[in-house]
């Protein structure tokens, strides 16, 4: 198969226009959920595996097996995430957790699973979704900024780490995604700025495609207006 393999984590949104835009660009894709329905409405085109990469044995048999089936893995695309508001003062264990399980974890065992097969072809790009409060912090969601402030920091250390094997690991920061369950939570006065998710997957994209080459350890800022 000579086309390059996509794996994209996490069918939501974001997920769904990533998965296609890389797919109309020529790649071989793999789109990855834990929810067998947020899948059917891919395309024949696109590959499909049900799999928890919350947990690490999941996310290394998942990567292992796409391998074998579509072939190495080129491009890894993390869009999984979750957003729950809550102040310092008031943050739960059970919320900190659960932000860390979600925007964290991932992000961690699905770049070891697949940093192995991108070493041993010599080239790979990996692209995480964090988002502006792990940049600059803001009030009223302590546990989801630390968690992508967090993810900040591991793109930035994954870099260090893989970039002499040519494997390149940057991340995007959107603001606001205009996406069904942000139109269903927010107000529209906000939701007025908010990104749709086919931009950001464009920028995604670039990331994960040669032209972006010269381009390793960035946290890209996509704010929108």
């Amino acid at each position: 198969m000579s086309a390059k393999v996509a794996i994209v984590a996490g069918a939501g949104a974001l997920g769904r226009a990533t998965a296609l835009t890389l797919a109309a660009g020529g790649l071989t894709v793999v789109a990855v959920d834990r929810n067998e329905h947020r899948l059917d409405d891919l395309p024949d085109d696109i590959r499909r595996e049900v799999a928890d990469a919350s947990d690490p044995a999941a996310a290394t048999q998942l990567i292992d097996r796409i391998a074998a089936q579509a072939g190495p893995p080129d491009v890894l695309v993390n869009t999984l995430g979750a957003f729950r508001p809550a102040d310092a003062l008031s943050t739960t264990p059970e919320l900190l957790h659960l932000m860390i399980d979600v925007n964290l974890a991932p992000a961690l065992w699905l770049s070891q699973a697949v940093a192995p097969h991108m070493r041993q072809q010599g080239s790979g790009a990996i692209v995480h979704v964090t988002a502006r409060p792990g940049i600059e912090p803001a009030a009223g969601m302590a546990a989801y900024s630390a968690s992508k402030a967090a993810l900040v920091h591991l793109t930035r250390i994954l870099d260090i780490e893989l970039r002499p094997h040519g494997i390149r690991v940057n991340a995007v920061a959107p603001q606001l995604l205009d996406s069904p369950a942000n139109r269903a939570t927010f107000p529209a006065e906000l939701m007025a700025h908010a990104v749709a998710p086919e931009a950001i997957a464009e920028v995604i994209a670039f990331l994960a495609s040669d032209a972006a080459a010269p381009v390793s350890g960035a946290i890209l800022p996509a704010y929108g207006a």
